[in-house]
């Protein structure tokens, strides 16, 4: 199973900073993901529309420049980073899942995966692209075909993992409250992996384990990959 550092790992730094990318990389994680926003034409790594959770700003993340967004704090001395700047520290070290959470041209994000395969280390099947907006997928999806995308969702619909199927997608990512082992086999069944988020306790995790799921994103990678390990 692999094990995703959510949002870095924000259990140990703040969430989507280059510190959280650090702790990943630490940690051993599998992969890493990150949320991801586009300002003006640079996509900046945070998870809110309003800043105000996660830094000492207080006004919405479209009313700020890059300049003005990167002076912020987002804690422990931290800044809101680009997507360029997460991707220059990881240097193709793990498995990246890049989730749009407000991207208007997916171009963007398929400019800036190409552009790390060519100067950074990665390989193509390090990169996910993400997402609960499935027209962005779809749209990503026809410009970048060979990319794997993952169909993000909130509920286990009634035709289980059709929706991502259509997609063409690699993975279901699915919220854990809603996971059971009926829409892991019907993700397998059609061929996709099944992740599952966000997986912090032992005896979640081995459940999950125990019915095939593929990955889970957890706040803290090392110690999900103890109790796998110890069977905790």
């Amino acid at each position: 199973m692999l094990i995703f550092a959510h949002r870095g790992a924000s259990a140990d730094a703040p969430e989507n900073t280059l510190l959280a990318i650090e702790q990943a990389l630490i940690q051993q994680a599998d992969g890493i993901e990150i949320d991801v926003y586009q300002l003006g034409d640079e996509l900046v790594v945070i998870h809110d529309r309003w800043v105000s959770r996660t830094t000492n700003g207080n006004r919405l993340l479209s009313d700020y420049t890059l300049e003005e967004l990167q002076t912020l704090d987002a804690g422990q001395g931290q800044f809101v980073p680009t997507l360029w700047q997460v991707l220059e520290r990881v240097q193709g070290q793990c498995l990246i899942n890049i989730e749009m959470k407000g991207v208007d041209d997916v171009s963007l994000v398929n400019v800036c995966i190409n552009k790390a395969l060519n100067q950074l280390n990665f390989e193509p099947e390090q990169f996910i692209v993400s997402s609960f907006n499935h027209h962005l997928l779809l749209a990503f999806k026809s410009i970048a075909p060979n990319t794997k995308i993952g169909g993000l969702t909130g509920s286990n619909p009634l035709d289980y993992a059709r929706f991502a199927q259509k997609l063409q997608a690699y993975s279901v990512n699915a919220e854990i409250n809603f996971v059971d082992q009926a829409f892991v086999i019907d993700a397998h069944n059609r061929g996709l992996k099944m992740f599952v988020y966000t997986v912090d306790e032992p005896a979640d995790l081995l459940r999950l384990q125990s019915w095939g799921v593929d990955g889970v994103f957890s706040n803290g990678p090392a110690k999900a990959k103890v109790a796998l390990t110890n069977k905790v």
